[in-house]
């Protein structure tokens, strides 16, 4: 087997990208990334994200939860997390008076649906107090049953421990993530010796997301004094100490940290690659012998850490698929018709997610023919160029690769294996450089 036009090696690929933290959107097979079976929730539930900080411990001067992360700022990627579950109804942004325009903007450029844009405080309770009373205007039918608050700057949130908080704070009035010291924690005297320790098997670290009962977290911020306001941090100390509420205390997965000094914008850029890179959904039409195909495909991929979703179109419920992936394959066999792919590229346009991460597109056709044809016309492999092109300008990066069939088992089995690594650099890489040619494996 050979591959044309481009050398594509699995091993170009950063040996050192951090661990795969299982957020955004990536999915076992067959499954929802909106509501797995589990969750399911029957009441009203919104978001609070308190984003009024200055990002001092960074030392930039654009607050980080502003920064650019692939073309987009990493608030962006937090309420993504939240936009993506189904049972979620709204989610308030708290920010600063001065960037109330920008944070608009941000909501309107990136098209998110479920955002509403409010002014903060001087300090981050009375912040959070200010989106919790914006969930309150109107009616009283309207409210949300569980409030959820979160950080801006915490985008590593997985649905099934949003889940876990919600139900725990309908039932106990409030809940909290935890998480255990990884540092001995130690007081000092007043000149700077030491003090005493605690022992840190008895402690743990609060972590974000918290869980409220609206009326538990409305009472609290009604009740509490000036001097929380302007110097406390924690919700739930205000629900224990005003109204009364013991908080369900849940540990969280490691995948909570929270985006805090300089060093970890490079670590959390990294992670949003990576994890967009993890997953594609492939289409395989009406053919079994796609299907076939697909399959090989799938099994492949996995032994490079990759997950495939196979769905023979996205029609009802795979409609989804447009709206969560990042990463396309449309699969035939013994057709090498390219509407298929051109119908694919029309429903993305349509969906408008390409917005400012691009999203890819692969073509994998088995045949024994050279033969390619766009609209069912016998094209040249210019066509497929042309069609790159237009996709290109609509930051959808659309490549092709052209599969011959061997009946010798081997050979077959390490030509999936190559077709995997391809598609696997493909999207890892996404190189406008490589749009539209057609390599051969």
């Amino acid at each position: 087997m050979e591959v044309n036009h481009i050398n594509m090696q699995s091993d170009n690929r950063d040996p050192d990208r951090p661990a795969h933290p299982g957020i955004f959107p990536t999915h076992e097979a067959g499954k929802s990334d909106h509501q797995p079976a589990e969750c399911s929730v029957d009441f009203p539930v919104s978001v609070v994200l308190p984003a009024g900080g200055t990002g001092e411990r960074t030392g930039l001067q654009t607050p980080k939860q502003f920064c650019s992360f692939l073309g987009r700022p990493l608030i962006s990627y937090t309420i993504q997390a939240f936009e993506r579950v189904s049972w979620i109804q709204s989610i308030v942004v708290v920010v600063a008076k001065e960037n109330m325009d920008l944070m608009t903007d941000i909501a309107q450029r990136i098209q998110h649906r479920k955002v509403r844009v409010v002014p903060g405080g001087s300090t981050r309770h009375r912040s959070i107090c200010n989106g919790v009373l914006a969930l309150g205007e109107g009616e009283e039918e309207e409210r949300p049953k569980v409030v959820i608050i979160h950080d801006a700057v915490r985008p590593f949130v997985e649905e099934d421990f949003l889940y876990k908080i919600t139900m725990a704070a309908k039932e106990q009035g409030a809940a909290g993530a935890i998480r255990p010291l990884v540092s001995t924690v130690i007081a000092t005297t007043s000149e700077g010796y030491l003090d005493h320790s605690l022992e840190r098997a008895k402690y743990r670290a609060s972590e974000m997301p918290q869980g409220f009962t609206y009326d538990v977290i409305y009472q609290a911020y009604q009740r509490c004094s000036e001097s929380d306001f302007e110097f406390g941090t924690e919700c739930l100390h205000l629900a224990l100490q005003y109204c009364g509420t013991n908080a369900k205390l849940i540990q969280g997965p490691p995948t909570l940290w929270k985006v805090t000094y300089k060093r970890d914008l490079a670590a959390a850029e990294s992670i949003i690659k990576d994890t967009l890179s993890r997953s594609a959904c492939v289409i395989t039409g009406e053919s079994a012998q796609a299907v076939t195909l697909a399959g090989a495909l799938q099994k492949a991929v996995g032994a490079l850490d990759m997950e495939l979703d196979v769905i023979p179109d996205l029609m009802g419920e795979n409609g989804r698929y447009l709206l969560t992936d990042w990463n396309f394959i449309q699969v035939s066999v013994n057709s090498p018709c390219l509407s298929n792919v051109e119908a694919l590229l029309t429903d993305l346009e349509a969906a408008n997610r390409a917005l400012l991460h691009p999203l890819v597109v692969i073509w994998v056709h088995l045949s024994g023919s050279d033969e390619l044809s766009v609209s069912g016309r016998v094209a040249e492999p210019a066509a497929i160029m042309d069609l790159a092109s237009a996709a290109k300008l609509r930051n959808i990066l659309f490549y092709g690769i052209q599969l011959h069939q061997s009946k010798d088992t081997e050979r077959w089995e390490k030509s999936m294996l190559r077709v995997a690594e391809i598609t696997s650099a493909l999207i890892w890489e996404r190189s406008p450089a490589l749009v539209g040619q057609l390599l051969q494996a």
